[in-house]
């Protein structure tokens, strides 16, 4: 996420990081290197120049107050704090108040509207307790329907659809009746996607916002467009008056300046982000966190909350009981591994973690995890339950059973052996300095996973 445009400031920032203070003219060469990298992030330039010369004047007048700081750093903060400012100050929560509340998805064609919308019904319903109603209203594309009738299912929310009738806006009218009389507490709408902001599916849009007034409107754009992203939601906005946007397609990396300007420029906050096809792949727009993530420091408060999502304290004590026998098995380990995949993403996951961005030669392997559970998996109930009993004729049938090469199984075995030992000196009082060393350097080892 946004690999490019922290390379770039990273490099703005690290020009200054030979010189004892901030000085007009480096002040200055750093501000034409941020505004360049701006630019390129798809940007409008006349955003780009503005945010700059606030920048500048901050950085002017930091010279001489706080001469322990860094010049590096002091950059750094600047430019954190006014970027937090343009892409909204803080992070605004979704309006789902009501009997039902009403949530109305508009965009154009090929944003991901249908994918937010079963991203959204599993949010509401696992994380707020809501019970959710989703209506399929796109008559216009082939397998609209059905492909949110699949969504639907895969996330455990019910669907409102009616094949016959081909009236968006009766669509939307009778699925709010049937939300109301079957005691639904959300009714998400799914609209067709605009192919470009014309008249008549304006007017539609503007007509089906009206029959179902709901309490919350969303335009989801894809991120991936940049500066058209912004042109359009401010298009829409003047037409239908959203609350706020959706970002889809932020794992890409190609022109992420719509998140960093459709706030300045519509003056409607950012709501959710969306990372990828998984269906919880949503986050919470928080501008203070998306900064540091631009900016290289990672999103430990992110981080940690998927963590919570995942911890059971029963299972931890269970756990901490067995690394202090020694007795961490590759049931265990595969327990782990399961918890770490409802996180997220790998590649998003290290992403949130400070400095991580840094490390250019950490190839994660997106089926990493699914190599190491193939190999666990080809392993016999008493084998994985007792490492000790791997011989090289039961190796040699693992890695049959498996599909991979003899030393590949021999590396993991081994690497897993060296993690054992190092947690259960860990829970003895041994430091994470030595468990990493003990691991011969972290994940590193692991099938799919290379430094």
């Amino acid at each position: 996420m946004f690999e490019n445009l922290s390379d770039r400031l990273d490099s703005a920032f690290k020009n200054l990081s030979g010189d004892g203070k901030l000085t007009e003219i480096n002040i200055a060469q750093s501000i034409k290197e941020i505004r360049r990298a701006l630019v390129e992030a798809d940007v409008n330039y006349k955003i780009a120049k503005e945010f700059t010369d606030k920048v500048k004047d901050k950085a002017l007048g930091s010279r001489n107050v706080l001469k322990a700081v860094k010049p590096g750093d002091m950059m750094v903060k600047i430019v954190m704090e006014e970027m937090v400012k343009l892409m909204g100050g803080q992070s605004v929560g979704i309006n789902v108040k009501g009997k039902p509340g009403v949530v109305l998805i508009a965009g154009l064609q090929g944003s991901g509207k249908t994918t937010f919308t079963g991203k959204l019904a599993k949010y509401l319903k696992e994380k707020k307790n809501h019970k959710v109603l989703v209506a399929a209203c796109d008559v216009y594309r082939p397998a609209a329907i059905d492909q949110l009738s699949v969504i639907a299912e895969q996330v455990g929310v019910d669907i409102y659809k009616d094949t016959e009738n081909k009236n968006p806006v009766d669509l939307a009218s009778n699925a709010l009746v049937h939300a109301v009389k079957n005691n639904y507490s959300v009714l998400i709408v799914d609209t067709a996607g605009r192919l470009s902001v014309d008249e008549k599916m304006m007017v539609e849009i503007s007509n089906i916002k009206e029959a179902v007034t709901p309490t919350e409107t969303l335009f989801v754009v894809d991120s991936m467009t940049g500066q058209d992203a912004v042109n359009t939601a401010k298009a829409f906005n003047d037409t239908i008056d959203f609350d706020g946007v959706v970002l889809t397609k932020l794992d890409g990396d190609t022109r992420g300046g719509a998140a960093l300007t459709v706030k300045y420029t519509v003056g409607k906050p950012i709501k959710f982000a969306s990372t990828g096809e998984k269906m919880d792949a949503l986050d919470v727009f928080h501008p203070e966190r998306m900064a540091q993530r631009i900016l290289g420091m990672g999103d430990i408060v992110s981080f940690v909350e998927k963590a919570q999502e995942q911890f059971d304290e029963k299972e931890a004590k269970r756990l901490e009981k067995k690394i202090k026998k020694n007795k961490f098995d590759f049931n265990d380990f595969l327990g782990q591994l399961n918890q770490i995949r409802k996180m997220g993403d790998i590649k998003s996951l290290l992403g949130m973690i400070p400095g991580m961005n840094k490390l250019k030669d950490l190839d994660i392997d997106d089926n990493a995890f699914s190599k190491v559970e193939s190999i666990i998996l080809s392993m016999t109930e008493k084998e994985r339950s007792h490492p000790e009993l791997l011989n090289m004729s039961r190796k040699k049938r693992i890695a049959r059973g498996c599909g991979q090469e003899l030393s590949e199984i021999n590396k993991f075995i081994k690497q897993f052996d060296q993690m054992r030992k190092m947690m259960h000196q860990m829970s003895n009082g041994k430091g994470m300095g030595q468990l990493m060393n003990g691991m011969g350097g972290g994940m590193g080892g692991f099938p799919g996973m290379k430094k």
